[in-house]
């Protein structure tokens, strides 16, 4: 299994990126995957799942309405789309999959991409 974040960088606060998280080694269409991030000497917060079977999406209160989870099946491949970014949401980013298709846990982790913004 591999999931492999990419899209981090350093961006001015108002400023937008956008992480993709390719995955491999399972079955894709019937996984869910979510969104997390780190912040030094802060716990691990949950942003974002997009169920790949339904299509279902959620969303924590801190980031509805700024990011937004996509996917597509025929890269196997989930976006989070991050706009009217703020210098609190400087963290490491991770993407982690259900290979059952559901949001409240985790079967495997992939690696961060380091988001930094600017004020």
């Amino acid at each position: 299994v591999q999931l492999q974040a990419s899209g981090g960088g350093l961006v001015q606060a108002g400023g937008s990126l956008r992480l993709s998280c390719a995955a491999s080694g399972f079955t894709f269409d019937d996984s869910a995957i979510g969104w997390f991030r780190q912040a030094p000497g802060k716990e691990r917060e949950g942003l974002s799942c997009i169920n790949n079977s339904a299509g279902s999406t959620y969303y924590t209160d801190a980031v509805k309405g700024r990011f937004t989870i996509s996917s597509d099946n025929a890269k196997n491949t989930v976006y989070l789309q991050m706009n009217s970014l703020k210098p609190e949401d400087t963290a490491v980013y991770y993407c982690a999959v259900n290979y059952g298709s559901s949001c409240l846990t985790y079967d495997y982790w992939g690696q961060g991409t380091q988001v930094t913004v600017s004020s």
